[in-house]
């Protein structure tokens, strides 16, 4: 419940901040009449994300056996390389995302109006609802299906409210910090699902255990126990793992680290020579 409440929690607020970046834009052009084009494409994304996670919900639901497996490996690796894309780019982007969208939001409102708005609206909020499907398909199969729903409502529903406080009161949410701590627990939950969707290739036969099972501590700590079943949804816990199954989770950990690092490296000499 808790995974599928931070991913939609942070994909949430980033589609509800860039929506109050849009209206906020609006307000201080005068063109409030425009609000209605925004929230219609609003709606359409909505509508096309949720129609989109059902059909892959109901596309996992057709295998069985090795096809079944085989789907999940395949989903949890591309859950996590989406979401690496995702964490990376916001690292790049997100000091200058407000401006962005602010220039995008002018450009469409004085230029060429409402079909570029509604795109605009409508590709922000599809992008996050796509992702957040792919993502929510990676977390059902390591939690049930109503963990999975209610953890990404109340996701939703705090995303909203957080988007809300920021554009429409005093208080003001620190969204580098915010940003910052989400970063690391996505991090360590698309780790989890780089080692288990190799932990499903492993048991389809197309990667190599090389080493069954490293360890096996599920006597201490079961993967099957509530305990057990809470940690593999947040951070991939096998009580059991193959050789290739931990040394995907810790390379994925390792590589990932190496590129924050240096692109935290890189940032901090362009940051001083635009001053």
């Amino acid at each position: 419940m808790f995974a599928s409440f931070l991913l939609s929690l942070r994909e949430g607020l980033e589609a509800a901040l860039i929506i109050g970046i849009v209206l906020g834009v609006l307000v201080k052009l005068k063109r409030t009449d425009m609000n209605g084009v925004v929230w219609r494409g609003v709606g359409l994304a909505a509508l096309l994300s949720l129609v989109a996670a059902l059909a892959l919900n109901l596309l996992g639901m057709e295998f069985e056996g090795r096809g079944e497996e085989i789907f999940e490996g395949i989903a949890m690796l591309l859950a996590a390389g989406v979401l690496t894309w995702m964490i990376l780019w916001m690292k790049n982007h997100g000091s200058t995302l407000k401006s962005e969208i602010e220039e995008q939001t002018n450009q469409a409102a004085l230029g060429k109006g409402q079909k570029a708005l509604f795109a605009l609206a409508f590709l922000a909020v599809f992008r996050e609802g796509i992702e957040l499907a792919l993502f929510l398909l990676a977390a059902r199969l390591t939690s049930s299906p109503l963990q999975t729903v209610s953890g990404a409502l109340l996701g939703l529903i705090s995303a909203a409210f957080l988007g809300w406080i920021v554009f429409s009161s005093t208080m003001r949410l620190s969204l580098r910090n915010f940003f910052g701590v989400t970063n690391i627990l996505l991090v360590i939950f698309a780790a989890g699902l780089v080692g288990l969707g190799v932990h499903e290739f492993n048991e389809a036969g197309i990667i190599p255990s090389v080493i069954e099972n490293v360890w096996n501590i599920n006597a201490i700590l079961s993967d099957k126990s509530e305990v057990g079943l809470l940690l593999k949804a947040l951070v991939g816990y096998n009580g059991n793992p193959s050789l290739t199954e931990v040394g995907a989770y810790v390379g994925y950990l390792v590589i990932l680290a190496v590129i924050l690092i240096l692109q935290g490296k890189n940032q901090i000499p362009a940051s001083v020579s635009t001053r």
